[in-house]
């Protein structure tokens, strides 16, 4: 579709949305009439820049049901957050919304290369995770053969790689990780023993680096997926093939750019903070919600003709940033740089404590397993290349401590990158 009819379906949308929430959220009704933001007088996209944003904590404090848009009795299915720092964030679904997800999953499928033809094989976690049931619906609405194993029994996961010939894989970059080096213990060559042909990793960050390490060992195209529970869930964005950038649902979603600290809009090709408004979904609009992740909008089209926008693939979070003796820096930074040394293998730590007002940061790294860890003058030698790089690349002195092999704790899920000791007995991940 030409973004000219893009953006005309869009404020329909909008129009309609914007009326919907007044009238059917209480939340809603209160925030545009204190923000003097009449939903009735909007006329062009423009416009939606005088709305109020919406942020997490609005989502805990009209726990459970506070922000749904229709009664109880037309919603299908919910998801929840794990409520671990608080009340968790629920969303809930029509059959209307179910069905919108499935065909933005189906498509994000099919532009990395799968059909309906595909063995879709899920390891992301099922339940109220939107990640296994989101890839769930999209492979039925395309009509994969769906293997819906959930994260974790990684053997059995390669059994049922080779016997069912899977091509399309989808779990998390670090378990995608698990799995290839797994089936390379089992004595397998991925690359070659496997039909895969594409993997849709999401839900945590994921360097160059380490996107090229799995696609050498599995023998795939990796593409990343966006989303989040509170919008929808995977498939709000989704690289294709030629990997230039995440195309954006536009027809579903309008996205925004704005400055962390002004909350203006920035121009496009500028990093910022996504916000995203829903069009189209029934149970759990939201209105400009503040995402704190950062990235920005791609100039340009994509070579595979698509005509939706794209987003970069995430830089880090407003909410992760570590200040290290003064210098502001995102984790996936710190990882961009380690991967570059042959003698690493894409698992580590960053250990945050605080040393006064700064965050003290300890970052322990795996080396590769024919790493000759008895030479403690190697160790050091390696220590101290690191600790350089990171210097000279992102201006920050962190203390380097190389670790074992297979010494850090692997997940089925999520990787834990980040040790939060910051406060007593808290951990983030």
């Amino acid at each position: 579709m030409p973004q000219e009819e893009l953006q005309e379906l869009q404020l329909e949308r909008l129009k309609s949305l914007l009326i919907r929430v007044y009238n059917n959220i209480d939340f809603y009704r209160d925030q545009f009439d204190a923000a003097n933001f009449d939903p009735y007088s909007v006329e062009s996209l423009d416009d939606l820049a005088k709305a109020p944003f919406t942020v997490k904590q609005d989502l805990r404090d009209n726990y459970p049901f506070g922000m749904f848009a229709v009664p109880k009795d037309d919603v299908v299915r919910v998801h929840a957050s794990s409520g671990t720092t608080g009340k968790a964030t629920v969303v809930g679904y029509t059959k209307h919304d179910i069905e919108v997800w499935g065909e933005c999953i189906a498509r994000d499928i099919v532009s990395c290369g799968g059909s309906s033809q595909s063995v879709f094989q899920i390891a992301y976690g099922y339940g109220l995770f939107t990640g296994g049931l989101g890839a769930h619906v999209g492979g039925e609405t395309l009509g994969c053969m769906v293997i819906p194993m959930s994260s974790g029994n990684s053997k059995r996961q390669i059994q049922l790689m080779q016997d069912f010939e899977t091509d399309i894989l989808a779990c998390t970059p670090s378990y995608a990780m698990l799995l290839a080096d797994t089936a390379i213990e089992m004595g397998l060559n991925p690359a070659k023993d496997f039909k895969l042909s594409a993997a849709i990793l999401g839900a945590e960050p994921c360097s160059e680096s380490m996107r090229k390490e799995i696609e050498r060992k599995l023998g795939v195209t990796v593409v990343d997926i966006y989303g989040l529970s509170e919008v929808m869930g995977p498939g709000v964005a989704c690289e294709c093939s030629y990997q230039t950038g995440l195309h954006v649902a536009e027809d579903h979603f309008i996205i925004e750019i704005v400055d962390p600290k002004t909350l203006l809009p920035v121009p496009d090709g500028e990093w910022g903070e996504v916000v995203f408004t829903t069009l189209s979904k029934d149970c759990s609009p939201l209105i400009r919600y503040r995402t704190r992740d950062i990235s920005r909008i791609v100039p340009g089209t994509c070579e595979c003709g698509r005509t939706m926008r794209r987003m970069d693939r995430i830089s880090g979070r407003t909410d992760d940033m570590l200040i290290i003796r003064g210098v502001n820096v995102f984790p996936s930074q710190i990882e961009e740089v380690i991967t570059g040394f042959s003698e690493v293998a894409p698992w580590y730590q960053i250990v945050v404590t605080k040393q006064g007002p700064m965050d003290y940061v300890e970052l322990k790294i795996e080396v590769v397993p024919d790493f000759d860890f008895d030479e403690i003058r190697k160790i050091e030698n390696l220590q101290n290349r690191i600790a350089a790089e990171l210097k000279s690349n992102l201006q920050i002195a962190v203390k380097v401590r190389i670790v074992e092999p297979k010494s850090i704790e692997r997940s089925e899920g999520k990787a834990k990158r980040v040790i939060d000791l910051r406060k007593a007995g808290a951990s983030n991940d």
